[in-house]
């Protein structure tokens, strides 16, 4: 969002961004005015995977199920997004599906365009993959076809998350809607990833040679026999400027002996992260690498005193990447198309969403190892990193970083401005 936040200033556009607080320092040093979304993301994260077990008297009361947090959510998002999107022209939304249904209520009281934003492929129908299974929502394991998994996913987000979107639309004067996920993600969503990096599936022409900095027209995806399936509008990574230097302690470290290997799992909060730790810089000094630890949302900490490990906090990655040996990773959207442009082989230990798409694909494309499994041991960690560190593979990564765009969020803003100009 900051990526195409970002190409719409640099066209004249007032922009303004509705995100958890726990971006306002981040989104404050790009310039981007913050209205804040929400309770921390982080804190809420990390509760989720520290609390323990409580004993009968300290036992707190039931939790709330999905359909009341979705009411709540809609609610909270509905009052901040309407607040700031007096006077705007677009709306443009992601996320999970009560927050986006909310975005599309105030794009309809205004009147406005709306559109919807996925980051990876399988957020979006299509005979070519399954859903995401919602926790607690197990499929019927004799149902493979993915047609049928798609219509029981329609079904299951109705059941969740229906009742509170229309029970909020009508106090708003909006009529209901009868399939909530198809009215969020509209007929027209954007799939904002690379079409090398993640491709829609039937690409309209994947033989189309795509030149760095130039605005291409994104082709429309439409899926045959799949009448439910949307046409795919696939603009390419929305990557965000970022010209900010390394830190001076930094800098000396990579200086002073050979690319180390990144090891970081982003916003993951880890349930046993300093084992993990362990693992990861035994497993990196098991290949004769220095390690480079991101702290990130887990708060990973450097287990001993060696000069050959270095910790760092938020960093301008699309720099640092090109000076590390790998990358090892969560296998966020963001991560993965950073390294995957700084041509650097990765790891991806993939947690929860859509992380193992992306571990899926960065081992398909050959571009590093995909770790089997969210919890790696020594043993298994340095076997992926055997593979990733090969010649061939650094070699490879090479060759498809080449070919990966960074036009997509030029090309999304214009999409949006013509959208406006239209009415």
């Amino acid at each position: 969002m900051m990526g195409l936040a970002a190409q719409l200033q640099a066209c004249g556009v007032e922009v303004r961004v509705c995100a958890p607080p726990d971006f306002a320092e981040l989104l404050d040093g790009a310039g981007l005015p913050l209205v804040p979304l929400g309770r921390s993301i982080r804190k809420m994260a990390t509760k989720a995977v520290t609390e323990t077990k409580p004993t009968p008297a300290t036992a707190p009361a039931p939790a709330k199920g999905l359909p009341e947090r979705a009411a709540e959510m809609f609610a909270a998002t509905y009052a901040s997004v309407a607040a700031a999107a007096e006077g705007c022209d677009a709306v443009v939304a992601t996320g999970l599906l009560p927050a986006a249904a909310a975005g599309r209520a105030v794009a309809e009281k205004l009147g406005v365009p709306y559109v919807f934003v996925a980051y990876f492929p399988t957020y979006l129908p299509s005979p070519h993959h399954p859903p995401l299974v919602w926790p607690g929502r197990p499929v019927p394991p004799e149902v493979t076809d993915n047609r049928v998994l798609w219509d029981l996913n329609a079904d299951t987000l109705n059941e969740l998350f229906g009742g509170a979107i229309n029970t909020h639309r009508a106090t708003i004067g909006l009529p209901p809607v009868g399939d909530v996920r198809d009215h969020v993600f509209t007929d027209r969503p954007w799939l904002a990833a690379d079409p090398v990096l993640g491709p829609w599936p039937e690409s309209a022409d994947p033989g189309v040679a795509h030149t760095p900095g130039v605005v291409h027209t994104p082709g429309v995806v439409h899926t045959p026999g799949f009448a439910d399936a949307p046409a795919v509008v696939q603009t390419g990574a929305w990557i965000r400027p970022d010209d900010r230097p390394l830190p001076a302690d930094l800098e000396a470290f990579l200086d002073a002996g050979d690319p180390p290997v990144y090891v970081g799992f982003g916003s993951m909060p880890l349930r046993d992260a300093q084992d993990v730790t362990r693992a990861a810089i035994e497993a990196v000094r098991a290949q004769g690498r220095r390690v480079l630890l991101s702290r990130g949302w887990a708060d990973l900490a450097l287990t001993d005193d060696q000069d050959d490990c270095f910790a760092v906090g938020e960093v301008n990655q699309q720099v640092l990447f090109r000076r590390v040996a790998a990358v090892v990773h969560h296998g966020g959207a963001g991560t993965t198309t950073t390294a995957a442009r700084a041509g650097v082989p990765q790891v991806v230990v993939p947690q929860m969403a859509d992380q193992p798409y992306w571990a899926g694909r960065v081992a398909g494309l050959g571009i590093g190892a995909a770790h089997d499994g969210p919890v790696p041991t020594a043993g298994s960690l340095s076997a992926a990193l055997a593979v990733a560190l090969a010649p061939e593979v650094r070699v490879r990564a090479r060759a498809v970083a080449a070919t990966i765009r960074v036009d997509g969020a030029a090309v999304a803003a214009k999409l949006l401005l013509d959208a406006i100009s239209r009415g």
